[in-house]
């Protein structure tokens, strides 16, 4: 196979929740493999990740928005065309993460939890795929979904349901774009040595179980999210589609 298949050079990207942690890592990836890349996060000051595709020779910008709101997901969008004149990548990686048990889980949790890590992500693909339909030529969506995407969890309910909505919304979106050639794909990490998991690592009894389990011994580190996210913005999955793949140290197969 030919290796340049994997590049993805004068590609327009966009990256939500790229402040830091997976997100960053994926942005500068892309940046790497020749795309020029929109960074997102709720902070409102940029991250590293903006410097380092500077640094790359790619073009990049900032954008602080609180994905709760559809306006803001719709200015993110269009910013990024304005930017760049098209969106041809668009990764949905924000999200975050609220724990309690679920007989005491609270609203407020559950509604933010649903806006940000699922209502936003269909909003988001919903307006990329209108312009890429609009130009034609296709594109890639990938979104983030989580173990949790196959599992129930523990004190995260609105987090696995979700997640388990990001699979599920996956493949109803590979379903009626593919033939458009607009990828519709998904990344399920497993346990990540990120901010979303700061509890869990600091807890040494579930760490140690959560360890354990790990075929691969270790937390996952953000640069292995990296392979697969250029795999599946790159030509070399032009046929893959609806698909949810796991990075997890082989957590799912245990």
């Amino acid at each position: 196979m030919n290796l340049e298949a994997f590049q993805i050079s004068g590609k327009n990207a966009l990256v939500t929740g790229s402040h830091r942690g997976l997100g960053a890592a994926i942005a500068v990836a892309l940046a790497k493999a020749g795309a020029n890349v929109g960074c997102h996060g709720r902070d409102p000051n940029p991250g590293a990740a903006c410097d380092e595709i500077r640094a790359a020779g790619r073009k990049t910008f900032y954008f602080s928005a609180d994905l709760t709101d559809s306006k803001l997901c719709s200015a993110l969008i269009d910013e990024t065309i304005s930017k760049f004149g098209s969106i041809d990548i668009l990764v949905n990686n924000a999200g975050t993460i609220r724990r309690a048990p679920a007989a005491e889980y609270p609203a407020e949790f559950w509604n933010e939890l649903i806006a940000v890590n699922l209502t936003a992500v269909f909003h988001l693909s919903q307006l990329a795929a209108r312009h890429m339909l609009e130009r034609g030529g296709g594109g890639k969506i990938v979104n983030i979904a989580s173990v949790l995407s196959f599992q129930g969890g523990i004190l995260v309910p609105a987090y696995a349901a979700a997640k388990g909505g990001v699979a599920q919304l996956t493949k109803a979106l590979a379903n009626e774009w593919a033939a458009k050639a607009i990828n519709v794909n998904a990344i399920a990490p497993g346990y990540m040595a990120t901010d979303n998991t700061t509890a869990l690592r600091s807890d040494p009894g579930r760490s140690r179980q959560i360890l354990e389990r790990i075929p691969a011994a270790r937390w996952g580190e953000p640069d292995d999210i990296a392979g697969a996210a250029i795999f599946l913005c790159s030509s070399a999955s032009d046929y893959v589609h609806g698909h949810v793949l796991a990075v997890d140290g082989g957590w799912l197969a245990r």
